[in-house]
């Protein structure tokens, strides 16, 4: 099993002969296919620049990847607000039980005629028709709810007092309290941690309680409970670990937050792609409903099927990014929802009436105002009150996402951006062509970008392995005085939509290409990030999880490798001698803050490769300390599987080398040479 954090040196989980062969920095190999391959590294060249925010992640909630994800809530429908609109079997009370003790009995109803706010409106009714031990309610998180011993869990609930006694008598003193109990149960029933409360009143009233479990147990379950004839009214009934990302109240998984943050991204895109649509023109992800006290969001249906509490918000998002050191890169829609919405594939495409449109393009304006406005102003005023009084320094904003470029959408567009580009021309509007690599949305969607002379466009595009390879040249010809280009979703399907090493070598080529083109591929995220196990609804993905365990694929460890050994000007780079068809891909570039020449070498072949390296324009006779890098596997198709040692890692070595060096790289591998000058 992958430990949840588990970081370098990995050695002991490879076997001993894989050790020896990855290590090794030069070596003999009866594999080794044909004559050497010469690279050719123009060392001492004043490069080409790069981006220095290349490489991010995009963050869509899809797979669960928010609540019972990356959000930090253990407790499942904590409002009351699930509903068959979600899935057919769901309800209110979905994943709550009724527990009774004793001699008591009771039942659960459903309230809204008095909510915490207008934005959550239903609420539980817990009545205790039967005195002699407690009626209360019981949930087992998102499969489970896993608690360490003597770690500290933060509950809570909001309540008020319905009424003591019996419903339609005075039997009672309506001033007595409610005596109420949060405990932490085992899988066995026995008790690992208790509260207890008394609830008096009829004003809404949050509760809060630390609870620490005696002993671990990997399948708890929360348990609140009322002793008393009466009723209340509870709703948020909410449990965090303490031990956030951070530590931060209403904060983040810590296993999952790091294991983004090692990946050392740029950038951070939310809340989605297809998820700001929403199901409907109307039903949008509008972010005003994701800021402010959690019980005053708005929770919504997931575009994917399921429910958002939005607990994971706007200022969360933002929140991440400044604490790993990412850019914000939040996308809205361009006033039209998804072609597929509505049932309706392809045809569902509607825009907000146009007597909409200025009220929309004013929350999109609120949006840079909230993100970027004194805290003295309306919007930053709502972030500070949140703990955040200094401005998050947005410069990216998302507008569309894989929208048919029809004339509606393009209306909707140009009149978010004409007003975009008056009121703050700082902000650089990424626009969107189509979901594909080609064909006549993204043909539509340059064409309309370079109308507008939109700073970035944002292409799409999820295909074969044998695709990334046969199109390592697709970026040399952009036009360099046009727009930019984010490459905001991207990923090699490979047969059965695995996580092969296969799959990831075809992303580390394409990488090796957007390194050599980025002056003008200034961003890029694969996608999708994040995936629960048994709730996924889209493979292949990033990061898979489940409520324990983390378990990184080998298109991980390909992300990773190029964030922690980027440049910032690209060197150029040839390969001479290479066989027709081969798999055999490069780049070298150069981190000005350290000095390094970074080499990176992509081997797609079954075969190991045989290299003579040439870094022209560094003094002949001088040697240079180096780091080797090298991930590989037993074959191309290997996979990382839950629960076993990774097969796919990287294993570090240094060595040493001159301006002029021979080497082997591993057959299906990623190498980088780290040349400390």
């Amino acid at each position: 099993m992958c430990p949840v954090r588990s970081h370098a040196p990995w050695l002991p989980a490879l076997p001993v002969s894989l050790v020896a062969f990855v290590v090794g920095f030069s070596f003999a190999s009866a594999r080794v296919a044909g004559a050497p391959v010469t690279i050719q590294v123009d060392a001492g060249g004043p490069g080409r620049a790069i981006s220095p925010e290349l490489l991010g992640v995009f963050f869509e909630d899809l797979n669960y990847a928010a609540d019972g994800g990356l959000y930090a809530e253990l407790i499942q429908n904590r409002s009351f607000e699930y509903s068959a609109t979600e899935q057919t079997a769901w309800g209110p009370f979905s994943f709550w039980d009724l527990v009774k003790t004793g001699e008591a009995d009771g039942a659960l109803g459903l309230g809204d005629s008095r909510p915490v706010h207008v934005n959550n409106p239903h609420y539980l009714l817990l009545t205790v028709l039967k005195a002699g031990g407690s009626v209360g309610i019981a949930n087992r998180g998102f499969d489970q709810i896993p608690v360490e011993g003597g770690q500290a869990y933060e509950a809570s609930f909001w309540a008020y007092q319905a009424y003591m006694g019996r419903k339609w008598t005075n039997d009672a003193d309506q001033n007595q309290p409610m005596p109420v109990t949060v405990r932490l149960e085992a899988k066995d029933g026995t008790t690992l941690a208790e509260a207890r409360f008394e609830v008096v009143g009829r004003t809404w009233t949050q509760h809060r309680a630390t609870l620490v479990p005696s002993r671990s147990d990997s399948e708890a379950r929360f348990v609140l409970a009322a002793h008393e004839r009466g009723e209340l009214a509870i709703d948020m009934v909410s449990m965090f670990p303490r031990d956030t990302f951070q530590g931060r109240a209403n904060g983040l998984r810590r296993d999952l937050a790091e294991a983004i943050a090692d990946l050392r991204p740029k950038f951070m895109r939310f809340p989605g792609g297809c998820l700001v649509h929403g199901p409907g023109v109307r039903h949008y992800y509008d972010w005003k409903n994701t800021v402010g006290p959690v019980e005053q969001r708005r929770a919504a249906r997931n575009s994917w099927g399921y429910h958002q509490t939005m607990g994971l918000g706007y200022f969360e998002y933002f929140q991440f990014c400044a604490d790993i050191g990412a850019a914000p890169l939040p996308v809205v829609t361009a006033g039209v929802c998804c072609q597929h919405a509505g049932h309706t594939p392809g045809r569902g495409q509607e825009g907000l009436p146009l007597a909409e449109m200025p009220a929309y393009i004013q929350d999109v304006l609120d949006l840079i105002e909230w993100a970027n406005g004194p805290a003295t102003s309306r919007w930053g005023a709502v972030r500070a009150a949140a703990g955040r009084p200094e401005p998050f320094g947005l410069k990216y904003l998302g507008v569309g996402n894989e929208d048919a470029i029809t004339p509606e959408f393009k209306e909707r567009f140009r009149m978010i951006f004409d007003v975009l580009k008056q009121k703050h021309p700082e902000i650089v509007v990424i626009g969107t062509s189509g979901p594909f690599a080609s064909g006549e949305d993204y043909d539509n969607g340059w064409t309309f970008a370079r109308e507008l002379n939109l700073a970035m466009v944002d292409e799409h595009y999820y295909l074969p392995p044998q695709w990334f390879w046969d199109n390592l040249a697709r970026y040399d010809g952009y036009d360099r005085a046009g727009p930019a280009v984010y490459l905001g979703e991207y990923a090699a399907h490979d047969e059965g939509r695995r996580n092969t090493l296969r799959s990831a070598l075809a992303e580390a080529a394409c990488l090796t290409s957007l390194e050599r083109n980025g002056d003008t591929v200034r961003l890029a995220s694969y996608a999708p990030l994040l995936a629960r196990r048994g709730h996924t609804q889209w493979h292949p993905d990033m990061i898979y999880f489940t409520g324990t365990a983390v378990y990184r694929t080998a298109n991980y460890q390909v992300q990773r490798l190029f964030g922690h050994h980027g440049g910032d000007r690209a060197l150029a780079t040839t390969l001479a001698g290479r066989p027709a068809g081969a798999r055999l891909a490069a780049s070298a570039v150069v981190d000005s803050v350290s000095g390094d020449l970074i080499l990176k070498i992509v081997n797609g072949d079954a075969a190991d490769a045989a290299l003579a390296i040439r870094l022209a324009g560094l003094a002949d006779g001088t040697t240079f300390r180096a780091e080797r890098v090298v991930l590989t596997g037993p074959s191309a198709d290997a996979v990382n599987e839950d629960g076993q040692p990774p097969v796919v890692q990287p294993v570090s070595a240094t060595t040493s080398v001159s301006p002029a060096f021979d080497t082997t790289v591993p057959a299906h591998s990623l190498t980088i040479l780290r040349i400390h000058r």
